[in-house]
């Protein structure tokens, strides 16, 4: 114990240092947050008045709280469309044989080696083709593209841990492909569902170029194009306090729920780790 002790001790020292240098970033906005006019400026680590002015000019905007339930509304629905596709998609490469699956499975993995920029002027002829420009439905089909080659790879790796004898044990009792998957697999992964669903969900709410690209109303807006595009009271003035009131806002709850989640991310970001 003695021998390890001075290396417990700079480990400790190394996570703290960590953890402090990514926590100070947000930490020191939510104080600036409160500050305003040449306040803003002034290097402070603790709030010397709780000022709301700046939260109240950012949630009594025209359009910000309307940008914030278009966000709910666009990530919901692409964690829902991209988890549906994932799960029947992970069924059928994890338990069903066939040719070319392996092949398949990395092919499906090597999509999300594009970046986003690379494939947006086919998504954006994709998107006027189908009608849907200046829609949720243009974010919705994109962020769910980008987000279910790592749903399908993580949902089929925990797919394939499932013991095979229950599966065989709902056949003989006649269950078909659909109930084995409602009713035998889908309990067993909430672990990799809860963890590609929080990803995906925050992938999809701070998407910053579809969101600006594909959009071209204040009305359609997420929030990340609606903070960028904030504006103060003249051409030249950077709105700083509201800006970082904003982000404050929208980035609170995603902390929440990592945090009410984080065992079960673990769990499924782990899935398929150990074999045995």
């Amino acid at each position: 114990m003695t021998r390890n002790l001075p290396s417990r001790i700079a480990f400790y020292a190394l996570v703290a240092v960590i953890v402090l240098f990514a926590v100070f970033p947000f930490y020191y906005a939510i104080v600036t947050s409160f500050s305003t006019g040449t306040a803003l400026f002034q290097v402070s680590y603790w709030p010397k008045v709780f000022d709301l002015a700046n939260y109240k000019a950012v949630l009594g905007s025209r359009n910000f709280p309307r940008s914030i339930l278009n966000s709910v509304f666009i990530a919901g629905c692409t964690v829902g469309f991209a988890l549906f596709l994932a799960v029947t998609a992970s069924y059928a490469l994890a338990r069903v044989r066939f040719r070319g699956r392996g092949l398949l499975l990395m092919t499906i993995l090597a999509v999300s080696m594009f970046p986003q920029i690379a494939v947006l002027a086919g998504l954006f002829e994709l998107v006027r083709f189908l009608g849907i420009f200046n829609t949720p439905w243009a974010m919705i089909l994109s962020y769910t593209i980008f987000t279910l080659p790592f749903t399908v790879w993580v949902l089929t790796t925990f797919m394939r841990d499932l013991p095979v004898e229950i599966e065989e044990a709902a056949i003989v009792d006649g269950a078909n492909p659909w109930v084995i998957i409602t009713r035998v697999f889908l309990p067993l992964l909430w672990p990799a569902l809860v963890t590609t669903g929080l990803l995906a969900f925050i992938g999809a709410w701070n998407e910053f170029l579809f969101a600006l690209t594909f959009t071209s109303s204040e009305s359609m807006r997420t929030v990340p194009v609606a903070i960028a595009l904030l504006t103060g009271a003249s051409q030249q003035e950077i709105p700083w306090g509201p800006i970082l009131a904003a982000s404050v806002i929208v980035t609170v709850p995603l902390i929440v729920l990592v945090l009410i989640f984080q065992r079960k991310i673990v769990a499924g970001l782990t899935a398929g780790g150990v074999k045995g």
